[in-house]
């Protein structure tokens, strides 16, 4: 039993860390193009029309930049670490499957030499 909850706390691990990478490698930059795209639009509306390039708004900016690269990591580490996790399930029970199969296999060579 201990070993199955390592082998799927291993795998959620190894999700998570596959799924920080992905985000690195592909979604970087649509987090930086979505928070400022988001951050305008919510700007634009309180407004109530085109938005001046003011310190404010480049702050607000800045915070929506940062928002949208914080969601999608968050996204894609929670999503590789359910995929890992579920990994791990998978081979956890294709192992448990094996090792009853060899158990069963030296139970019956037991029974024959006795």
């Amino acid at each position: 039993m201990k070993a199955r909850k390592e082998m799927v706390r291993m795998g959620t691990k190894i999700g998570a860390a596959l799924g920080g990478v992905v985000f690195l490698a592909l979604g970087l930059l649509p987090g930086f193009y979505f928070g400022s795209y988001g951050a305008l639009v919510v700007l634009k509306h309180l407004m109530g029309g085109p938005v001046e390039p003011t310190v404010l708004v480049r702050m607000i900016m800045a915070v929506g930049i940062m928002l949208g690269i914080v969601c999608i990591a968050s996204v894609s580490i929670v999503i590789g670490s359910i995929l890992g996790t579920a990994m791990g399930y998978a081979i956890e029970a294709v192992t448990e499957h094996a090792e009853a199969k060899e158990g069963a296999t030296e139970a019956e060579a037991a029974v024959k030499a006795h």
